[in-house]
């Protein structure tokens, strides 16, 4: 998590994805940095920082935002310290980071691999997956984490989503053929006329189409959209009480540890405001979880309101439209992504003035791996965007 608070903890196994990895051959290196608790501190603390490590930097432009909460893996992958690492995301954390640092990254849907022993925010969005430089190194990495693990109850419900011979199967060059892609402009891509972004993303609407693919615009997208229209943010407002829930259960289960839970963290960060940041940073998420007691009312409404945003937009977006497919620039779905538990893949799409990389992002409905795997591979090849860092200042 980056906080001192865990410094010397012991976990009481591997993580569930990380066993399967050792198990597939991989040879662990070592953790990487994160904005500290999964950015769930506070809503001022920088992107990429963390109390272990300090500052993440962006390797494509060293004094840019690296986005976060797996700031690290996404820097490590750029910067070719590792050929593999993993992020988790709640909402934002995979498809960010790998947004600004160039490279792959696939939100899985949620249960396809296991958050075991994976410090939460909460289970009901939390999802592990692969960040690296290419879709199949991505997709090779999927293959070796996904799948049940009795530690984590929604790998068993999630489980009949893979398919059988697994993820690589779906590596298919021409996967763009016949593919419906919603595209959104004004929603979306309203990215600022004659900009570099809108350049780069009609070049790659037409490479798109070229490959097969249908873009399907005459959607009336406001009628979906409205589901997430709202006064009140239940996203946060669920995400604050299981946070609570979710960190106490896991610090309570780690063999040796000096906080064991919310409350123990909030006054570690007193106690240790210097080394924490905590003056500059704050911890008001803490504090407003450390106020919650439970899901009551007010909670099950958001949970239900969360749902039935789901439901009314993506859902009904998807299929009214025989959607394969929602085209979106940098991460701005993830949101969208993560109230429903759906999957995203992002893959590199250029790079603005500052030589600071952007994405163009594929979502999907549950279980729908397969599918965005053969748009996201067929787009990859057809435009290799990808380079590597310059490490400039």
């Amino acid at each position: 998590t980056g906080s001192l608070a865990l410094l010397g903890s012991i976990v009481p196994r591997d993580a569930g994805v990380v066993s399967k990895l050792r198990k597939a051959g991989a040879i662990i290196l070592g953790k990487v940095s994160l904005s500290e608790w999964a950015h769930f501190r506070d809503g001022s603390v920088p992107s990429g920082w963390c109390a272990r490590t300090g500052q993440g930097k962006n390797p494509y432009n060293i004094s840019k935002d690296p986005c976060g909460s797996s700031s690290g893996s996404a820097i490590a992958a750029a910067a070719n310290l590792a050929a593999v690492t993993l992020g988790t995301e709640t909402d934002g954390s995979i498809l960010c980071p790998s947004n600004n640092n160039a490279i792959v990254g696939i939100k899985p849907t949620v249960g396809l691999t296991s958050r075991a022993g994976v410090v939460p925010i909460t289970p009901r969005q939390d999802t592990v997956g692969p960040m690296c430089r290419t879709v199949a190194d991505a997709v090779y990495v999927l293959d070796a984490i996904a799948g049940l693990d009795y530690n984590d109850k929604a790998t068993i419900k999630a489980s009949k989503y893979i398919p059988r011979g697994g993820y690589k199967q779906f590596l298919k060059i021409d996967g763009l053929k016949g593919k419906r892609l919603g595209l959104f402009r004004n929603e979306f891509f309203n990215v600022g006329e004659g900009s570099v972004y809108a350049k780069v993303f009609e070049r790659h609407f037409s490479t798109l189409r070229r490959r097969g693919a249908v873009l399907v615009e005459n959607v009336n997208a406001s009628k979906y959209l409205e589901a997430y229209s709202t006064s009140i943010d239940y996203e946060t407002l669920a995400m604050t009480a299981e946070f609570k829930l979710a960190i106490n259960s896991y610090l309570k289960q780690l063999v040796v540890s000096k906080v064991r839970s919310l409350k123990d963290l909030i006054a570690f960060n007193n106690k240790f405001s210097k080394l924490e940041k905590t003056k500059e940073y704050g911890q008001q998420f803490f504090l407003d979880a450390e106020a919650t007691n439970g899901i009551g009312q007010k909670e099950k409404e958001a949970l239900l309101n969360l749902a039935k945003m789901s439901r009314d937009g993506f859902d009904k977006l998807m299929e009214e439209n025989k959607l394969d497919a929602l085209l979106s620039p940098f991460s701005v779905a993830s949101s969208i992504l993560g109230k429903g538990q759906y999957p995203g893949i992002i893959v590199p799409a250029g790079y603005d003035r500052e030589g600071l990389p952007f994405g163009l992002c594929f979502g999907g409905l549950k279980g729908s791996e397969p599918t965005l795997i053969e748009i996201a591979y067929a787009f990859e090849q057809a435009t290799k965007i990808r380079r590597p860092p310059s490490f400039k200042h």
